[in-house]
């Protein structure tokens, strides 16, 4: 191990044997990550429940009994944010639709839901198992990366789109809607399409986002409802 320049100790994974050298870059940049180490410490599944918690922190659309769904909610760091604030579980308290096309343990607070929520019908299955309107969309899902940044665009863009497709039939007027994007072109078409749903339409990169990746995030409150 070695003092990095702000003086932490930095973890080098040895190369060799049967380990690939991006599962060797993969590991060290794990490793040496303080969001992986904090959520480790603090009990979230995963390091991007900070991204949730710093665009919470900043935006307040997250409240006590409000009804969430989050969507690519596996491992479950978004919805344990989203559990926590709007204190599901409580008495007086929401809930939230946690659905991920993987397996995903139980969640305590959260209704879990193994769905691909691209397939033909799964909207309407998410919408009878929420019963009813919601106060906020949450949306990180992600395809797997091929490499190519406009493929990997298209293809986040798309799963962005789908989830705004559900939030425009599911929200109640004046809730809230939070998806991952990726630069690359056409997320500003999305942002002027929300703009004629939503009141407000804000494009944020939370710090615990890498400052290396290209995903961000948008978030718009205040919906209209009358698309809905």
């Amino acid at each position: 191990m070695a003092k990095d320049t702000t003086g932490r100790l930095h973890v080098t994974v040895k190369s060799g044997g049967k380990r690939k050298l991006s599962s060797k870059l993969w590991l060290e940049r794990q490793l040496n990550d303080p969001y992986v180490a904090q959520a480790r410490r603090e009990g979230f599944r995963s390091r991007a429940a900070y991204k949730l918690q710093e665009i919470d922190d900043k935006h307040r659309f997250l409240k006590p009994g409000q009804v969430v769904v989050d969507l690519g909610a596996a491992p479950g760091g978004w919805s344990q944010v989203a559990i926590q604030r709007v204190k599901a579980g409580e008495k007086g308290g929401g809930s939230v639709l946690a659905v991920d096309i993987n397996p995903m343990p139980e969640l305590p607070g959260a209704t879990v839901m193994q769905l691909d929520f691209l397939s033909e019908g799964a909207d309407a299955k998410v919408i009878e198992a929420l019963g009813g309107p919601v106060d906020v969309v949450l949306s990180d899902m992600a395809s797997p990366a091929t490499g190519h940044r406009q493929t990997d665009h298209i293809r986040i863009m798309s799963l962005c789109e789908a989830a705004l497709d559900l939030a425009r039939r599911v929200l109640a007027p004046g809730g809230g809607f939070v998806a991952k994007v990726l630069r690359g072109g056409t997320e500003n078409e999305l942002l002027n399409a929300m703009k004629r749903d939503f009141r407000t339409v804000r494009h944020v990169k939370p710090p615990a986002s890498r400052a290396d990746s290209a995903e961000s995030y948008v978030i718009a409150t205040g919906f209209r409802g009358d698309s809905a």
